[in-house]
């Protein structure tokens, strides 16, 4: 409860004054037909004078003005709560995904975490808007009702003693069954973003492979599947609203004809068996109102749940017990000893197994090694996008997790394979390197990563738009503005994982000149298929199967290595085919 309590703090005058504000109203509420009882009787017994129903007409017109400015209150101080409660739980929620490492979010899945922070917060801010107008008034004008009810006829009062309980059962009923079915329903608008968003970022793919039919069955799979639940769900309600009805219909026939009775007998005046079914309405209304709330806390439970298990992930990496925070990467010399690594805890197999390496700071480093080796997983461990199931890695001689993640990876800089630009101009994606680069450090940048003609070949240069994820670009220009996007970092570390793959031969040779002239002070670490991206490299690393089984120069390789023999030979033999 804390958890939540602390996002209500900051707006307690709103959480206060709203449901004060409807307190207002009920008073209206159970004011008014009394109001209208004295009228009747008067009228009926012909005792009331023209003043005082002049006095009591104004009376009901000031009841009214206040009903209305309750009510408008209320509804104001709710929305202006539960909007900014929302707002800071999303804010909190998308913080915390932040630092998720790439465990965490496979965890949970890129879907999953997108309807918690859009779907479930907004369930949460619907009940809390919802609580906030009904939580006084609701069980105020039930109480309230109730006692007029009992004040005006006791005998007949005793109605409520039968339709009450009853109604109490259903309404339990109702809402042990709904909780589940809309816990279920969140589950499947996760399903549906997974599928949408996979399409969606996939969709050259889709469309390279003609495979538009098969998207829109899985589509159209996921998205039954939530209408179904939807349905289920709904069904609940639907069949809620009859109920409540038939016994507020039931109560009031009751009253009519039980009240009528006791009136033609002299027992009651007519105002007073007008007022009474009037106030049966507002008992039943308040119910009926009140079973609206715990059906929607049932979902906003089963939403908070979601989005409170976001809240309480802890990171798998974090840098909490960093012994050395202040620390920043000053050399780039990088060691692995005895590392392995595996991507689950559980799972027997590991994707790197006794890796011991030195890498010198400035030197070139190439990584070669068929699919599935581990390249990509090995260099990933150097800035703790993934931790070490076991053994150290150490940049200058001090284990990465003793550094601060800020001071580590603003250290490294790290072009993936899969090359992400963003949705801004081009400038606006090569400042992520640095945000403050000037224009004269971004096109050096940019010219040693052979992007700079393309970019000046812009009708806009480097203030063209990036569509998103880099669409109206091709793969070698996304790849390359990357690679000035790393540059720009300034790195003592830099990482290429195959980013050259989609650049002709002569452009990543002046690239390899560029990173040898301009970054001589700088671990460069290259992954890559073609031997002749690292064949000048200072040292070349052959993996198979998460090991190392093979590390040298080019010529030490071709002598001692049948791995690194068959892979240069196999690629020479297929350029000799062309």
């Amino acid at each position: 409860m804390k958890l939540w309590l602390r996002y209500a703090k900051p707006y307690i005058p709103f959480f206060i004054i709203g449901p004060l504000c409807m307190i207002v109203e009920v008073i209206g509420e159970v004011v008014m037909p009394r109001l209208f009882a004295i009228v009747i009787n008067g009228a009926a017994n012909d005792t009331l004078s023209v003043g005082t129903s002049l006095g009591i007409m104004l009376l009901m017109i000031l009841v009214a003005v206040l009903m209305m400015a309750g009510g408008i209150g209320g509804a104001y101080f709710a929305t202006k709560a539960s909007v900014n409660y929302a707002a800071d739980l999303r804010a909190d929620a998308y913080k915390r995904i932040q630092k998720f490492s790439f465990a965490n979010v496979d965890k949970f899945s890129t879907g999953s975490l997108v309807t918690r922070l859009t779907n479930d917060v907004t369930q949460v801010q619907n009940f809390i808007s919802m609580l906030m107008r009904m939580a006084l008034r609701s069980p105020g004008m039930l109480i309230a009702g109730l006692i007029m009810a009992i004040t005006l006829n006791p005998s007949l009062s005793v109605v409520f003693a039968v339709t009450v309980p009853m109604l109490f059962l259903v309404i339990g009923s109702i809402i042990f069954i709904g909780f589940g079915r809309f816990s279920k329903r969140q589950k499947k608008i996760d399903n549906l973003n997974s599928a949408v968003g996979e399409n969606i970022t996939n969709i050259r793919v889709v469309k390279s492979f003609v495979r538009e039919d098969l998207e829109e069955k899985k589509f159209k799979t996921a998205n039954s599947e939530l209408k179904e639940s939807g349905m289920a769900a709904m069904r609940i309600m639907i069949f809620m609203q009859p109920v409540l009805t038939l016994f507020m219909n039931i109560t009031t026939l009751a009253v009519v004809w039980l009240g009528g009775n006791i009136v033609i007998e002299g027992g009651m005046q007519i105002g007073d068996l007008s007022a009474f079914i009037t106030y049966v309405n507002q008992i039943l209304m308040s119910l009926m109102m009140i079973t609206f709330l715990l059906m929607f806390s049932a979902r906003a439970i089963a939403s908070a749940r979601r989005i409170k298990e976001v809240l309480q992930e802890e990171p798998d990496i974090s840098d909490e017990n960093a012994q050395q925070k202040d620390l920043c990467v000053a050399k780039g010399e990088i060691e692995f000893r005895d590392v392995s690594f595996r991507y689950f805890k559980s799972s027997h197999d590991e994707v790197l197994s006794d890796i011991n390496l030195k890498i010198a700071a400035g030197s070139t480093v190439g990584i070669i090694g068929s699919t599935g080796s581990g390249k990509t997983t090995l260099v990933s461990l150097i800035p703790r996008l993934y931790e070490a199931s076991g053994g150290e890695v150490l940049v200058d001689g001090v284990n990465v997790k003793d550094y601060s993640l800020f001071n580590l990876r603003e250290g490294i800089s790290m072009v993936l394979q899969k090359n992400t630009l963003f949705s801004g101009s081009v400038a606006e994606n090569l400042r992520w390197g640095d945000i403050n680069a000037s224009e004269g450090e971004m096109q050096a940048a940019a010219k040693n990563a052979q992007a700079h003609g393309f970019i000046t070949s812009f009708r806009d240069g480097y203030d063209s738009m990036i569509e998103k994820g880099g669409a109206n670009v091709s793969g070698g220009q996304r790849q390359r503005l990357c690679i000035a996007r790393a540059l720009l970092k300034r790195p003592k570390i830099i990482i290429l994982d195959d980013s050259t793959s989609a650049v002709d031969t002569a452009t990543e040779a002046e690239i390899r000149k560029a990173f040898a002239n301009e970054l001589s002070d700088c671990t460069k670490i290259i992954i890559a298929q073609r031997i002749s991206s690292v064949k000048d490299s200072d040292m070349i690393i052959v993996m198979d199967e998460g090991r190392i089984t093979g590390v040298g120069t080019h010529d030490e390789l071709m002598r001692d290595n049948a791995e690194y023999g068959e892979i240069y030979y196999s690629q020479m033999e297929k350029e000799g085919d062309k």
